[in-house]
């Protein structure tokens, strides 16, 4: 009988507000309920059970939207407290996971890499803002272990490209064909801290913009007397 009396009473929740919403919230809700108890015929009254089951429709979708303020005002809580907690991170050098250079005017910001196993070969594939590939490097013979990559600023003819942020990826290849698994690595000093996407990112000095999940270590600046 809901269902009609929806069709009929366009003035609480006319065909166009429906429209825009699906969701039957509980002030309409509880409006259609009333507005049935109305309309119901004297001869034919509505029937216990089903007045006692739409009560608790009623009842659960009440619940249900208490519990879902409740997680909003929690998860805008908990961001607040995570910006906070964010903020002592501002002027420590942290190291993280990530694949971006800096490429300035006389320097390049290094990105260090991590062979699982020894490699016959390794590429080092360069690319601008734009996905655009710059160059790519070649080295062989590698033992398992941390390197240090230091981009020379160059394309492909030899030429130094302008001031921006680039992205290193890896290709490796073991003594056998095999596939050698390659983690990248960044460091630098936190300057600021941005939100976006739900999640907290810090800005390096350099430009760079690194997330809060992919930190894997923060170093405390030393004094020097």
């Amino acid at each position: 009988m809901i269902e009609q009396i929806l069709q009929q009473q366009g003035g609480f929740y006319g065909a166009d507000k429906a429209a825009k919403n699906d969701v039957l919230g509980k002030d309409a809700f509880l409006k259609l309920l009333v507005t049935q108890l109305q309309n119901q015929d004297p001869l034919n009254p509505l029937d216990d059970k089903e007045f006692i089951a739409q009560l608790a429709q009623f009842s659960s979708l009440e619940q249900m939207t208490n519990i879902s303020s409740g997680i909003t005002s929690l998860t805008e809580k908990t961001g607040q407290q995570d910006m906070l907690s964010a903020v002592n991170y501002i002027g420590k050098e942290v190291t993280a996971e990530g694949s971006e250079m800096t490429k300035g005017e006389n320097y390049v910001t290094p990105v260090y890499f991590t062979l699982s196993g020894a490699a016959a070969q390794v590429f080092a594939n360069v690319y601008d803002a734009n996905n655009n590939l710059v160059r790519t490097e070649k080295f062989t013979s590698m033992q398992a272990g941390e390197f240090a990559f230091n981009w020379d600023g160059k394309d492909y003819n030899g030429n130094a490209v302008g001031s921006g942020q680039y992205n290193v990826y890896f290709a490796a290849e073991s003594p056998t064909g095999a596939a050698v698994l390659v983690d990248t690595e960044v460091s630098g000093t936190v300057t600021a801290l941005e939100q976006g996407d739900g999640e907290t990112y810090f800005r390096l000095s350099d430009g760079r913009k690194i997330s809060f999940s992919d930190i894997k270590k923060v170093v405390q600046p030393t004094s020097i007397e």
